[in-house]
């Protein structure tokens, strides 16, 4: 109970991912460009979804929440890695910890249902589109959406309570850039390999259930695309279900990459990359894929140009 209590008021080392060289430097420069890119990005989505009247479908209201999710992610873990680099200090506080952690696994299922749910109103849109406006309405809509935030809550309290309960030994260093718990788990003085398994567990609900979704949605697309007449209509369906379907590779890959191998296979360098990747570049990626091959959200932001060059006119 002593060293429990300890553990409580010491809180982690976060060893971080860069060091002081001038290359890592470059490389910390360029990871906070690209959290300025990604923060701008899933603000402006968002903005513009709920400003412009014409996007206010389904599609692009999981496009927003989608937004939503990514722009806590990359807030979740960017700000305290660049704090910790340029103070100089790689101290995170227990309550610290465990807030990144129910967030980062909160946001990574919701994400993971959400993905699905896009995938399925994709589906709907193309296979069914007659029955649309009946079985993806403004309440189905929102109730989805309710679903992937709540059963990403639950997975992240889950985690968050049972990673905070054992007991951490030695120097209590985090070999990451933030609390991850399969890096936290390295530390624990007790046996956690019930609990690992119970990780994996969840990871197989959490991404292989959404995975098997997204896959049944998009053969029926596939094969409702090919026998479409128009090809102006095939052209407009594929590029739509394209972007989803990039994204969709870029999350899920690195997310099975890093919670389905065995301990014994991890490397500390590897999972930094990695996680590096889907929680830093990815949300970046996610709305430049979307607005660029829309037209749509392109003639909102083009629109929200015009009115703003159209108000200093005025003024």
């Amino acid at each position: 109970m002593a060293w429990e209590n300890q553990t409580f008021n010491s809180g982690f080392i976060l060893l971080g991912i860069f060091n002081y060289s001038p290359t890592h430097i470059f490389l910390f420069s360029l990871v906070l460009g690209i959290f300025t890119v990604a923060f701008m990005g899933n603000t402006a989505m968002i903005l513009l979804i709920y400003l412009d009247t014409q996007l206010h479908t389904p599609m692009y209201f999981l496009l927003s929440q989608l937004s939503l999710m990514d722009l806590m992610l990359v807030c979740t873990t960017v700000p305290k890695m660049a704090f910790n680099y340029m103070s100089g200090s790689k101290s995170i506080s227990l309550a610290g910890c465990g807030a990144q952690i129910f967030f980062y696994v909160s946001l990574l299922g919701a994400e993971c249902f959400l993905l699905a749910t896009m995938a399925y109103d994709r589906y709907v849109a193309i296979c069914h589109p007659l029955r649309y406006s009946i079985l993806m309405n403004q309440k189905i809509c929102g109730l989805m959406a309710a679903c992937s935030w709540i059963l990403g809550s639950l997975d992240g309290i889950i985690e968050v309570a049972v990673a905070l309960s054992f007991s951490y030994c030695g120097a209590r260093e985090i070999p990451h850039f933030f609390c991850d718990v399969p890096a936290l788990l390295i530390l624990s003085c007790t046996n956690t390999l019930l609990f690992e398994r119970m990780i994996f567990i969840c990871c197989v609900v959490m991404l292989l259930f959404p995975v098997a979704v997204i896959i049944a949605s998009y053969v029926h697309v596939i094969v409702a695309v090919i026998h479409m007449g128009s090809g102006e209509g095939r052209r407009k369906a594929f590029a739509t279900c394209s972007s989803h379907l990039t994204v969709v590779g870029m999350y899920y890959g690195a997310a099975m990459f890093i919670y389905m191998r065995p301990t014994s296979d991890r490397s500390p360098t590897q999972d930094k990359m990695i996680s590096a990747f889907y929680t830093i570049l990815t949300p970046m990626l996610n709305p430049l894929i979307y607005s660029l091959r829309n037209k749509e959200v392109v003639r909102a932001f083009l629109k929200m140009l015009g009115k703003g060059k159209s108000r200093e006119q005025i003024a």
